[in-house]
């Protein structure tokens, strides 16, 4: 018998008590808010219950699937009045995949909740006043601060007039269903792969260059790669199209280096993808979730392909990160060369700088600009761009950006301006100290999760600097994330 470590027999954790639903449980409830996951938010007796799938203005009927002390889950099993603004959603896998979310609510409905979340977080977490947003209630009251600071203007949010097709990178992965070899995206909360033959997010021709890429892997033998076992060949394909050029490329991540039928495969590929300038091999043998290994060789033709954002043009490598939205990538960078106010004479500092993309917008505006990056290939592709841009005004460095500012410090280099675009965990701590003790006389941050924004800008607050207005951008329409760029200064 198994024990616990009192020495008593071990058993199940005990639910919850005196809570107004149990698990099972069959209950109706009116839906008034959504969570950051895309979960509509229900109540009863005042239990909040997260319910999969059903939108704000439902009323529905639901299984609770689970209950916790705060809160608890269901699954919703009828839609007993539907919301206004709900829309039958147009994909025909929307009911498995988890890419998107938000497919089966209007719009407009979308971009409205998105600014609200916004507000809400900065609000709830940063502790800021927020103005009142057009037609609907302050958050977090909206008047000035006890200091008489004037709130934070949340913009309108700067959506799209096409909000489908506009991804330009399709990363599939690779599994085995009835008929062999499938590829799409993982089932909602699982690894179970749901085979994608159409993905209306997806630009038209990544979604025709991932359906050749499957039918010649199929046609060659290739096997899927098993989690469980550690066998097999094939874990991912990944596309990319550049809208500008029309150039593709093609990557397949492969559990281990040989490659069986490679000149078949490059003839196939070749021959059936128009466009195709890149065709790349990946080597992954680690027994994680993690997509890419650190061995990538070119099978044929370039090693890049390029794209353009506004008049940059950029060479994009098989691992670097490209923006995928390049319509809303514009007017995100547009945004943050807006609230960097330069006049041709500042000093710009760009963390986590990626392959360039903002770096090389704020070097046409600033006398000099600074980019640090943590992975080296980037900033060899950062290095690259620049020079394919007659850029020359930029400086880059390999390192953690809380490292390598310090020391640009001690070499003379004192920032003007400093400009962020973290991951979605947010800044370092010590990169946010490292700004606080650097004290340029504005920060732009580039954010894409609103709450480890509005945390990190508490954190700014506190050391000194007063956020101004938030520009929130649609990068991701259908789903629940949303980017959003700020303005802050020195007080």
């Amino acid at each position: 018998m198994r024990h616990n470590k009192r020495g008593g027999a071990g058993r199940a954790p005990s639910r919850p008590t005196g809570l107004p639903v149990d698990v099972g449980q069959s209950i109706v409830t009116d839906i008034v808010g959504l969570t950051h996951e895309g979960e509509g938010v229900g109540r009863v007796d005042g239990y909040t219950l997260f319910v999969s799938q059903a939108l704000p203005g439902d009323k529905v009927r639901a299984d609770v699937a689970s209950v916790g002390k705060s809160f608890g889950r269901a699954r919703m099993t009828a839609l007993v009045e539907a919301s206004p603004d709900r829309r039958g959603a147009p994909c025909p896998i929307f009911d498995a995949c988890g890419g998107c979310q938000l497919q089966h609510w209007d719009y407009a409905a979308q971009l409205r909740w998105k600014r609200q979340h916004v507000a809400d977080n900065l609000a709830r977490i940063g502790k800021l006043p927020v103005a009142p947003l057009d037609g609907g209630a302050a958050a977090g009251g909206g008047d000035s601060a006890p200091d008489g600071r004037p709130p934070v203007v949340v913009h309108p949010i700067i959506g799209m007039d096409e909000p489908w097709r506009y991804r330009n990178k399709a990363q599939v992965p690779i599994g085995t269903g009835e008929g062999g070899l499938v590829g799409g995206f993982y089932e909602q909360g699982s690894h179970d792969i749901v085979d994608m033959e159409a993905c209306l997010i997806q630009q038209q021709e990544n979604e025709d260059t991932v359906r050749i890429v499957k039918a010649i892997a199929r046609s060659l033998g290739y096997s899927a790669y098993d989690r469980a076992t550690g066998r097999g060949l094939l874990r991912h394909v990944i596309v990319r199209h550049a809208e500008a050029t029309g150039q593709r490329m093609v990557v397949l991540i492969t559990n281990g280096r040989d490659l069986p039928h490679r000149d078949e495969l490059v003839g196939l590929i070749r021959e059936q993808v128009p466009g195709v300038e890149s065709i790349c091999q990946n080597v992954n043998t680690a027994a994680s979730s993690l997509v890419f290994g650190e061995e990538t060789r070119v099978l044929w033709g370039s090693d890049v392909i390029y794209d353009e954002i506004g008049d940059i043009r950029f060479a994009i490598s098989a691992r670097s990160f490209f923006q995928v939205n390049p319509i809303q990538t514009e007017r995100l960078y547009s945004s943050a060369v807006q609230y960097a106010t330069l006049t041709g004479e500042e000093t710009v500092v760009d963390a986590y700088c990626g392959i360039g993309t903002i770096t090389l917008f704020l070097a046409r505006h600033s006398r000099r600009v600074y980019g640090v990056e943590i992975v080296p290939e980037a900033i060899e592709d950062a290095k690259r761009n620049a020079l394919l841009n007659d850029i020359h005004n930029a400086e880059f460095a390999v390192g953690a950006a809380e490292v390598v500012l310090p020391r640009w410090q001690a070499e003379g280099v004192t920032p003007d301006v400093i400009v962020v675009d973290p991951p979605r965990k947010g800044c370092d701590p010590a990169l946010l100290e490292t700004m606080l003790q650097l004290k340029p006389e504005r920060i732009v941050y580039v954010s894409c999760n609103p709450s480890t924004l509005a945390r990190d800008l508490r954190i700014l607050e506190d050391g000194g600097y007063r956020t101004i207005e938030v520009q929130p951008v649609d990068m991701f329409p259908h789903t629940t994330h949303v980017e959003c760029c700020v303005s802050l200064i020195r007080k």
